[in-house]
């Protein structure tokens, strides 16, 4: 029975635990005498053996107090112990070491999953940690869902989703898990991994901060990043039979027909190593540095390494991989998973900024080359600028990039506009001599200019000028059925108001990486896609700034990508489908016609220039022609708008 001074009592026991002299241990050792696993969620419930799993005693040890380390990195498979890992560091943090520690989740959902399946079952199993709480009760400010109060030091359990939760918070421990799960951008704009390294500012000399995740996308992969800048430590095992040490790689398994045997060849002696000795190869292994030197300790390891009884058999792991070739998907899973190693699509790999840059080609900017037939846009919005790509297209629709250029200034007011449209307004002189202009463009009203990219489109300075947003289904055409946005005073949808047209950009991103990967064979006169060798390097940076996700089926930026390239390509492309041009639907008769007419016209042009000053059209000119006979100077405006790795071997 609870007595009305139990309460003081434990505070005081709990006091005195604190400020009790302790003697020097590890994490790993804490954990050998104190963590108890429970039932709840561990395959061998009981008592936690450090040696059962030898590769975790390094890692844990680096979060110790005598240890150096500041920062430790595990690039880490599914079911090695990762998460084990980080609740055996909280509970020797609480009980020895005890100060302010935040441990940070990818989202509520797997918060609250993290504290019912590791954190509360710690607490429940493991006396020494339990006894260090102020509180025990359920309905004590001192011991919520989301905050512990311990001798010592506070507990948060916060998630990445919340930039609130982030900035609230001193610590001197930050325990992050699943590090690939997070956000690149907060709403607020800010790196949600910068907020939380910014807890632990107050502790210069002392802090402490542990990153566990398996990695995800090339390119995107936070936890790939920070592996990338550590030490980069590997497990290397010494060979049975020659005594050979060496990290155990995927390229190195090899199985039976059919996959129900497999065996590790040494890289040394060519010996086929059965399974069996893996518990005496890992127990006599160690962590190998191969960047010594580095200011992060970073640990990598695989599938290959799961204990007997901990993880699927080396003979499991060839039938995943086998059962996975055909399955981008699951391929990348596998990759991901049981390797810890990032995917890159191997059909992507031709796509690459310097590949795609080497093939550009000797033309001018703002000129069209004599396959051009027709020249749309695409207008990127951002709060500082407008990036503006210009793309010709002819029979097939092949393309042509003729420029692209960013135009400094807020999308709030008028002067980028003006900007924006005499740019647009310009003509651009085909190889013929003919002078053609921009026959539709697509401006993109994401972000915060919306309501003044409607206002630009209303005015409608430039031709065909569409106000577009990207669609959320991954499976969405091109270019979808516009919809009024403005209505009447009655309420009702205004039909010569804006149309808002939606744009399938997770397609149009697919087929445009499919024509690079596949013009990367492709000789010159075949090729479907043409670039300039005057665009900057950025801007095939740009182009490639995204890479695909196959697990969630959408594309993902690449970390401190600039992906405006390859937006304003994606609109340009989107604006080729508009309702009055369809030049996706254009056969190769239709080009065909369209390049006499122009090769014609381009002739009586030319005629006429010499005696008409004017450059006016000739008679015979369709009102829709691309062809414009002269320059002409940008129309005056007078508008003002609102203020406001291994594994790909055997592939």
């Amino acid at each position: 029975m609870t007595t009305p001074h139990a309460p003081a009592t434990r505070l005081r026991a709990t006091a005195a635990r604190a400020l009790a002299p302790r003697k020097p241990i590890t994490v790993s050792q804490w954990s050998d005498l104190h963590r108890r696993l429970s039932s709840k969620g561990s395959a061998e419930p009981g008592r936690w053996r450090t040696d059962r799993n030898p590769p975790l005693r390094e890692p844990m040890d680096t979060m110790s107090a005598r240890s150096p380390v500041k920062e430790t990195v595990l690039m880490f498979p599914i079911q090695f112990g990762k998460t084990e890992v980080e609740v055996n560091v909280l509970g020797y943090i609480m009980d020895h070491v005890p100060g302010p520690v935040m441990v940070c989740l990818p989202g509520e959902v797997s918060m609250n999953k993290w504290v019912n399946q590791k954190l509360n079952p710690m607490i429940e199993e493991t006396p020494a940690v339990k006894q260090t709480l102020v509180s025990v009760a359920s309905r004590d400010a001192s011991n919520t869902r989301f905050f512990k109060d311990f001798a010592g030091g506070q507990l948060y359990l916060e998630h990445a989703g919340s930039p609130s939760r982030l900035k609230s918070t001193t610590v001197r421990y930050l325990l992050v898990d699943e590090l690939d799960e997070f956000a690149t951008n907060l709403t607020t704009g800010d790196d949600p991994v910068d907020m939380l390294e910014g807890r632990t500012s107050a502790f210069p000399a002392t802090y402490k901060r542990l990153y566990i995740s398996t990695p995800g996308l090339e390119g995107v992969s936070r936890i790939h990043q920070k592996w990338k800048k550590s030490d980069q430590r590997r497990y290397h095992v010494p060979c049975p039979y020659c005594g050979h040490r060496q990290p155990l790689e995927w390229r190195g398994l090899l199985w039976s027909q059919g996959a129900d045997q497999a065996w590790y060849v040494c890289a040394d002696c060519g010996t086929l190593i059965d399974e069996h000795h893996k518990t005496a190869m890992i127990a006599a292994g160690d962590w190998v540095p191969e960047n010594p030197g580095a200011r992060i300790r970073g640990y990598h390891i695989n599938c290959l390494y799961y204990q007997l009884g901990l993880g699927p058999r080396w003979a499991d792991l060839a039938q995943m991989w086998l059962e996975a070739q055909n399955d981008a998907a699951k391929l990348k899973t596998f990759v991901n998973d049981r390797l810890a190693e990032t995917w890159e699509d191997p059909s992507m790999r031709a796509v690459k900024h310097n590949v795609i840059a080497d093939r550009a080609e000797p033309y001018l900017l703002r000129s069209a080359p004599a396959g051009v037939l027709a020249i749309t846009a695409g207008v990127d919005t951002q709060d500082n600028r407008l990036a503006v790509q210009i793309v010709g297209w002819g029979a097939g629709m092949h393309a042509w990039v003729l420029d692209y250029v960013e135009l400094p200034g807020d999308p709030a007011g008028p002067e980028v506009w003006v900007a924006l449209t005499d740019l647009l307004n310009r003509p651009i002189e085909h190889a013929s001599g003919a002078l053609l202009q921009v026959q539709a463009t697509a401006i993109d009203t994401g972000g915060h200019r919306g309501e003044a990219v409607k206002y630009y489109v209303r005015e409608r300075h430039i031709k065909r000028p569409m106000a577009i947003f990207g669609a959320t289904q991954n499976n969405a055409r091109a270019l979808n059925k516009g919809t009024p946005t403005d209505v009447t005073w009655r309420g009702q949808a205004h039909k010569k108001g804006v149309m808002l047209y939606q744009v399938g950009v997770t397609g149009i991103k697919h087929h445009l990486y499919g024509l690079l990967s596949k013009d990367a064979e492709a000789e010159l006169d075949r090729r479907a896609l043409h670039f300039s060798d005057q665009l900057p390097p950025e801007y095939f940076t740009g182009l490639v700034s995204e890479t695909y996700d196959p697990g969630k089926n959408r594309f993902r930026k690449k970390s401190g990508a600039r992906n405006e390239p390859l937006d304003t390509w994606g609109y340009a492309y989107a604006a080729a489908h508009h309702p009055e041009l369809r030049l996706h639907q254009r056969t190769r008769a239709d080009w065909e016609r369209e390049a006499q007419r122009l090769e014609a016209l381009a002739g009586r042009a030319g005629q006429g220039r010499g005696a008409d000053a004017a450059g006016a059209a000739p008679a015979d000119q369709p009102a829709d022609s691309p062809l414009i006979p002269a320059r002409k100077p940008a129309p005056e405006m007078a508008f003002g708008l609102p203020t406001k790795s291994d594994w790909s071997a055997r592939l």
